[in-house]
């Protein structure tokens, strides 16, 4: 897979790529206040604003739709902020190309549906303008990789994905939940993609953004797109959710910025030794816990087999639900979070219920 790196195409200042603006363009007045704001902060590198908004339910506000792209052209030769936007069909690509937009992204409702996305790739053919990719409404790293790969295979290099939360029927804090564990994978198995956060999208909240903006940076994104409006109470999509100019200017001022982000000064940081001291110590606790781990599937095993002799279920609930009360009090006793020990045990538990199951059907 060969993918360009992303100060080839949003060239950032020793800072991590900064892409800010309106979740909706509204009029040209608009467009140009928040341009001219945000140009004003060098370190944004790129307006976002919505064109043709998908929406959820029918009669909400749609988007201006092409008679904005105009507006972001106007902005971008006024103030030098490249232009981005979100596609969905064909035509809007060839609009936004005829209006000088620099950057398109892929919505997560897009990118659930892989006909969707194949179309609009087959459209991108032989442009290589740069693409980013939001990842789908559902949590299927599957779908986001799929995707990204749909773009390389018609020669589309300049690609970047956006983490933006998957959508939930749980009441969380959030509106979306960002399920950090995918985004972490996502890396791993296309380390060679930038990842971008939007924190607007995760959180639904204002006063929330900031928190997941420093999330993102600690787990060494290369970049944020946060929505940004002149006037959010005002706005006509998604107001809970923007900030002002001046407040993503405050949230940039005490965001920490850790080596390794973005490329960020990496090459001149070496390792402390007591921090590689203290790695190793983990090296060995993480080999005792995998070993701990084998025996106790041993056991499971074993179990197993005395549950087939006895016609006994492989699922006993009264059980099981007896012994995560008691691991989740013990590790509230030792300072851990009962959250994490739960989903952890839930995850060895799923695989003790496949282990034995396999000694039922006699595996």
């Amino acid at each position: 897979m060969t993918i360009s790196p992303l100060s080839d195409w949003l060239p950032t200042q020793n800072f991590p790529a900064v892409i800010a603006g309106p979740c909706s363009a509204e009029t040209s007045d608009q467009v140009m206040e928040v341009a001219t704001a945000l140009a004003a902060d060098k370190r944004v590198v790129a307006m976002r604003a919505g064109v043709w908004k998908p929406r959820t339910e029918p009669g909400n506000f749609e988007g201006v739709g092409a008679p904005a792209l105009p507006w972001l052209q106007a902005a971008k030769a006024a103030t030098g902020l490249k232009m981005a936007i979100e596609v969905a069909k064909p035509e809007h690509i060839e609009l936004a190309l005829k209006h000088d937009i620099d950057i398109l992204w892929l919505g997560a409702r897009t990118v659930v549906n892989p006909f969707v996305v194949a179309e609009l790739a087959e459209a991108l053919r032989g442009t290589n303008v740069p693409v980013m990719v939001k990842n789908p409404s559902a949590p299927d790293l599957k779908l986001w990789t799929g995707s990204i790969n749909r773009l390389v295979n018609v020669g589309i290099t300049k690609i970047a994905a956006i983490h933006r939360g998957f959508s939930t029927y749980e009441k969380i804090a959030f509106r979306n939940d960002p399920i950090w564990t995918i985004p972490i994978d996502f890396r791993r198995a296309m380390p060679e993609v930038p990842l971008i956060n939007d924190p607007s999208h995760i959180t639904g909240k204002r006063d929330l953004v900031s928190a997941i903006a420093q999330k993102a940076m600690d787990l060494a994104f290369d970049g944020l797109m946060i929505e940004t409006h002149p006037t959010p109470e005002t706005a006509w999509s998604d107001a809970a959710q923007q900030i002002t100019p001046d407040a993503l200017t405050a949230l940039l001022n005490i965001l920490n910025i850790p080596y390794g982000v973005n490329g960020i000064a990496a090459s001149n940081y070496a390792c402390k030794p007591d921090l590689e001291l203290r790695r190793g110590e983990l090296d060995v606790l993480d080999s005792r816990i995998i070993e701990l781990l084998a025996r106790r599937m041993k056991v499971v095993k074993d179990i197993g087999e005395l549950k087939k002799q006895e016609n006994l279920a492989v699922l006993q609930i009264k059980r099981w639900d007896q012994v995560i009360n008691n691991l989740m009090k013990e590790g509230r006793n030792l300072g851990l979070s009962e959250e994490v020990v739960k989903r952890l045990y839930d995850l060895i538990h799923d695989a003790s219920i496949q282990v034995q199951e396999e000694v039922f059907r006699g595996k």
